[in-house]
């Protein structure tokens, strides 16, 4: 088969075996992931964005050979004008116009196809988590130990629409450069600004309409004593109305409300300092505004600040990428069984050890195993010569809780992380419920237990409290060293994820 004497350079030779080649890779490896079903992360990457890339290039070469070569025998002098004469009398001609169309055809079928399979790869778990694996990792393990597990992140991340899957693209391409040039934040900074408003993505499964019943909660926490004492609560959380008819009338899911509208305005980036909130009743026109008399911010400084409306995301911040902290990832691994309960002290032990600031995990990994055993060597000799096992156990159930929920190269845990669900380790609930926020009539955003939850049972194990029916308890503190004094502090003022 003839072919014009300009296909004859190194340029477009080159070019052509680029294409011939890259095009067989790309058959054989679909061919491998398809049919065989085997691969992994980085071959859909290699498929259909990077081999590609590769082919184009090649093509591309066949032309640009073609036209210098041209360009160059022609140089003397000649100019032709007028426009190219394809004649197909002339079989050089139309063998060169029949590969050209053939190829041309089959590159632009392969092209669509490819650019589906890219569209689809560039949307799975396993491209946002495991390709930026370094940077990545923290939030991966925490979603894949979350209960959306199952729900692809770009579901919430970038939802429906071809608006934001452009937005979420280009602001992709920022995360490339920084991850390729090194210049991620670490830990990556909260909350991040140019993410689909949650209402968007959120309410297609949990909608504010739908009703949800009160929840019963029950948590087991350990002292850190001879013993690991167990400590348990029961808690009756008000999500909802006691009964559905009622709807969000009342409970938790009332900020919510569609006849309502709470708006705030956060004096930090974090959104953990709110001086100021307010209460619309849509229905009625009622409003009422809350300062913290205690905030340093006048009321022009007050203008300045962004208002914002109360959405899922102002307490569910971590529904994915949750890190618990020490004093209650050891709490439920002991719970779990992964850390034995009958090693004395283990829980005082553990959260010692985990205290520290570490610069990697294997640092970690390695110092957890040399201090589990050298405590127990020194403080209980008879436990490490006739029990080793249990604490080889224990070394691994920490190591494995660890892994979960701090990631030190990337300076990721749970002190840099709030968690707005709850009030211990955070101030969550307590940013707005903290007996400070005043109305000018004089009304408070209250700072009451029974408002949220109420207690059906606490104590130690063996020394339960209950409440009798259509009653609750007053919260009872563990140990006689705090006594009342709970009332008068907040829990974040002795709880810093690590004091149980």
């Amino acid at each position: 088969m003839k072919l014009p004497d300009s296909t004859k350079n190194w340029i477009s030779l080159t070019g052509a075996t680029i294409s011939l080649i890259t095009f067989s890779m790309i058959v054989f490896l679909f061919v491998i992931s398809s049919i065989f079903d085997h691969g992994n992360t980085y071959l859909g990457l290699i498929i259909y964005v990077l081999l590609p890339t590769i082919l184009f290039i090649g093509l591309l070469l066949i032309p640009i050979g073609m036209w210098l070569k041209v360009r160059k025998e022609k140089f003397g002098g000649f100019k032709k004008t007028g426009w190219p004469i394809i004649d197909f009398n002339d079989a050089k001609h139309r063998n060169a116009f029949t590969i050209f169309s053939v190829g041309t055809a089959i590159f632009l079928l392969a092209s669509s196809v490819g650019s589906y399979e890219a569209f689809h790869y560039s949307e799975s778990v396993e491209f946002c988590g495991k390709i930026c694996h370094s940077v990545m990792k923290p939030e991966f393990v925490a979603y894949q130990n979350s209960p959306h597990a199952r729900v692809a992140c770009v579901e919430c991340h970038v939802g429906s629409g071809a608006d934001w899957y452009v937005r979420s693209k280009l602001s992709g391409l920022y995360q490339v450069y920084a991850v390729t040039l090194g210049t991620v934040p670490r830990p990556i900074e909260t909350p991040i600004s140019n993410l689909r408003p949650a209402r968007e993505t959120c309410e297609e499964c949990h909608w504010p309409q739908k009703f949800y019943s009160r929840k019963l909660v029950q948590n087991r926490h350990y002292l850190s004593d001879d013993n690991n004492s167990e400590w348990d609560i029961s808690l009756m959380m008000k999500i909802g109305a006691p009964i559905s008819a009622l709807g969000l009338q009342e409970g938790i899911h009332w900020h919510i409300n569609p006849n309502v509208k709470i708006e705030y305005k956060a004096a930090d980036k974090k959104r953990e300092n709110i001086p100021w909130v307010k209460y619309t009743n849509l229905k009625t026109g009622e409003v009422t505004i809350y300062k913290d008399p205690q905030s340093k911010l006048d009321d022009v400084k007050l203008g300045n600040l962004e208002t914002r409306v109360v959405d899922c995301m102002d307490c569910h911040n971590r529904p994915s990428h949750n890190y618990q902290p020490p004093a209650f990832f050891i709490n439920n691994a002991i719970t779990a069984g992964f850390i034995p309960k009958e090693l004395p002290r283990i829980k005082f032990a553990a959260i010692d050890i985990l205290s520290k600031d570490f610069k990697t995990t294997e640092e970690a990994e390695k110092e957890i195993k040399e201090k589990l055993n050298l405590f127990y060597k020194e403080n209980y000799p008879e436990i490490f010569n006739n029990k080793k096992y249990l604490i080889d156990k224990a070394v691994n159930g920490v190591i494995d809780a660890f892994s979960k929920n701090i990631f030190p190269e990337m300076k990721v845990s749970w002190k840099v992380y709030a968690n707005n669900i709850g009030h211990v380790e955070f101030m969550g609930c307590f940013r707005c419920h903290n007996d400070k926020h005043k109305s000018e009539n004089g009304k408070l955003i209250k700072k009451d237990c029974n408002l949220c939850h109420e207690i059906n049972a606490q104590g130690y194990v063996n020394k339960l409290e209950l409440a009798t029916i259509n009653s609750s308890l007053e919260f009872r503190h563990p140990g006689n060293d705090v006594g009342d004094k709970w009332k008068k502090m907040m829990c974040v003022e002795c709880h810093t994820g690590l004091n149980p």
